[in-house]
């Protein structure tokens, strides 16, 4: 369940290794004589950046992978393509529990 809140805009941050944001020397703190504050490093955490590395590789993945999409369409024309049910039930089943969980958030 997702609640919107006006005026925020969601939109993805990209992080390079060597990512650093600086205080620029006209913000509000540096106009009120807080010079210390306006020449301090923003660092950005070995977990974020690996997150967006990883967010990045997803990105950079194909939505399909048109060699399985082929295999089964040889599969299924061939009549070779054979169903695991146990393997379709546990599968659902597993969807259900994490969607279970979701609502638990």
């Amino acid at each position: 369940m997702s609640n919107k809140i006006d005026g925020l805009e969601i939109r993805p941050v990209r992080v390079s290794a060597s990512t650093a944001v600086r205080k620029s020397s006209d913000s509000a703190a540096g106009k009120a004589g807080s010079g210390a504050a306006s020449e301090s490093d923003v660092h950005i955490t070995t977990t974020a950046k690996s997150l967006a590395s990883l967010e990045q590789a997803i990105l950079d993945m194909p939505a399909v992978d048109q060699d399985r999409v082929d295999e089964v369409q040889q599969r299924l024309a061939s009549g070779r393509y054979e169903v695991d049910p146990k393997r379709v039930a546990a599968g659902l089943l597993r969807m259900e529990n994490e969607l279970k969980g979701l609502d638990d958030q």
